[in-house]
């Protein structure tokens, strides 16, 4: 009985069409002969994800700022990727949506001075004009105005000032994939009363911490005026942050959010920092 010959992997499997394959090269997902390996696969499938998540808030800038809506200074969409480290989405998001669309600005934030240079250069490589690097901290960075903020594996209270930056910008998308959480668990260690058990062993407490930490964020956005949506971000064979929380702005404050939150922070006796309603 003759043996099928075996089938040679196809090495671009996993990219979506359109995909530049210099540019994910360049960002080192793809080897210098096209190939994949599995801890890129894991990488680029992340990314892809969140992409497609992103693409409807996306579109709808896109639509608002061609059609004039009131509140845009330009027809050019702006969102700001913070904590952008390589700046992979940044990069995939700009391939994938603003460069076909000839409109829109991606505007990356990241602190680490070598990073930012070595966006900068695959940005002028590729072409991609309509890209920006702003070296510095979330805290401090000043863009203008913003449609979009996204923020990917942004650790601990990265992801706060995410938020407040989002707030700061007014901008009518956010999308939060939080990554390690510690504040909430280092406060809970004191916090003593009925529920205590609940957090009692260190691995639960900072599993807890972080649940909490998620769902007093999502709180503090419908607070200001936003609808929250909370869902798995992948499977967890690629990550295990796995929460994906998409905000959209609807109106300027929900008291009843407010009041939620505030009873929450309190039940428990802890609050992140940065997210002060006062």
């Amino acid at each position: 009985m003759r043996r099928r010959p075996a089938k040679t992997p196809d090495p671009l499997k996993g990219l979506w069409p359109g995909q530049s394959v210099p540019l994910l090269k360049a960002l080192h997902i793809l080897t210098r002969d096209g190939g994949l390996n599995a801890d890129s696969r894991r990488k680029l499938k992340q990314v892809q994800h969140l992409a497609q998540l992103i693409r409807p808030a996306i579109d709808a800038a896109l639509k608002d700022t061609a059609s004039g809506s009131e509140g845009h200074q330009n027809d050019q969409p702006v969102l700001a990727d913070l904590g952008a480290g390589k700046s992979y989405l940044g990069f995939i998001l700009y391939d994938l949506y603003f460069g076909p669309a000839g409109r829109g600005r991606v505007a990356a934030v990241e602190s680490r001075p070598e990073l930012v240079e070595a966006a900068r250069a695959i940005a002028a490589e590729s072409g991609f004009d309509r890209m920006d690097f702003v070296e510095g901290r979330i805290a401090d960075a000043a863009i203008g105005q913003v449609d979009i903020v996204t923020a990917l594996h942004a650790c601990d209270t990265a992801t706060d000032e995410a938020i407040l930056f989002a707030l700061r910008h007014e901008a009518k998308f956010v999308a939060l994939v939080p990554c390690c959480q510690a504040e909430l668990a280092r406060q809970l260690e004191e916090v003593k009363g009925p529920l205590d058990q609940l957090w009692r062993h260190p691995i639960q407490r900072r599993e807890f911490g972080s649940h909490l930490t998620n769902v007093l964020r999502g709180l503090y956005l419908e607070a200001h005026g936003y609808k929250v949506r909370v869902t798995e971000f992948t499977g967890f064979e690629h990550t295990q942050k796995n929460e994906f929380i998409f905000a959209e702005r609807h109106q300027r404050s929900n008291p009843r959010a407010r009041a939620e939150f505030e009873k929450l922070a309190a039940q428990f006796g802890v609050k992140p920092t940065l997210l002060n309603l006062e």
